[in-house]
């Protein structure tokens, strides 16, 4: 007889803190046979891997998945190639697999790269999702200041990759969320510089984890060593 194709299930584990995750994603985390999560960088233990640490048992089977940090296309597809292969072994064995995933799995996530080849390959795999806490949410949270109110547009930029997009959402977003803005915090910093709009900004540095860091007087901060794992809400006043 067949072996039915075991579910690839991605759970949101949320920005640090263990607590942060549904009670649905914490079932599945003890239930699932095969873990994956995506590998730390120089041999490191990630950040997802760190939050599930209370959740999963050493029975459990790790697999510990290779995701580059770096924009090349080529080498990106090859990666996420490699990583689908490795999950499809457990899958169509009838096994289930669960992939942790840090903040929310819809929200700017390596899992959607995965789960995107691993369909294309093998269309026959069923692939749901646990959505999560995400960084703007955690960031607001820690800030103790709410990310909307009303009719406020929000923008959700990925500053890394549009920072010179800054100016036109400036003209028309209430408030605005920079992820990624550690490599150019100092461009970012000389613009609200010159817009008068410094005190309207704050940065929190690792949201929810042990090593969470806020900024709140960025005048004082013209440059900063920020982690990866940093994220800038600008507050805008608008007539």
């Amino acid at each position: 007889m067949k072996t039915a194709v075991g579910t690839l299930y991605g759970v949101s584990v949320g920005t640090g803190d263990p607590e942060l995750i549904t009670v649905k994603g914490q079932r599945l985390l003890q239930q699932i046979p095969v873990i994956a999560f995506p590998q730390g960088v120089n041999g490191k233990q990630g950040l997802a891997q760190k939050i599930i640490a209370p959740w999963i048992t050493p029975q459990q089977k790790k697999l510990h998945l290779y995701f580059p940090y770096l924009q090349d296309e080529k080498q990106l597809k090859k990666a996420w190639q490699e990583a689908s292969e490795t999950v499809w072994q457990y899958l169509h064995q009838g096994m289930d697999v669960a992939f942790a995933c840090e903040g929310d799995i819809s929200f700017y996530s390596t899992f959607t790269y995965l789960a995107q080849t691993l369909s294309k390959n093998y269309p026959q795999v069923t692939i749901k999702t646990i959505p999560g806490v995400s960084s703007p949410m955690a960031t607001a949270s820690v800030l103790g200041l709410p990310l909307t109110l009303r009719s406020q547009n929000l923008a959700i930029i990925p500053a890394l990759y549009n920072v010179a997009e800054l100016d036109q959402v400036l003209s028309w977003a209430d408030v605005i969320v920079l992820l990624k803005v550690s490599s150019v915090y100092t461009q970012v910093w000389q613009k609200l510089d010159s817009l008068d709009l410094l005190d309207h900004a704050f940065i929190v540095e690792r949201a929810t984890q042990a090593e969470e860091k806020v900024y709140q007087n960025l005048r004082d901060h013209p440059t900063l060593d920020l982690s990866y794992f940093s994220v800038m809400i600008i507050y805008l006043k608008h007539d």
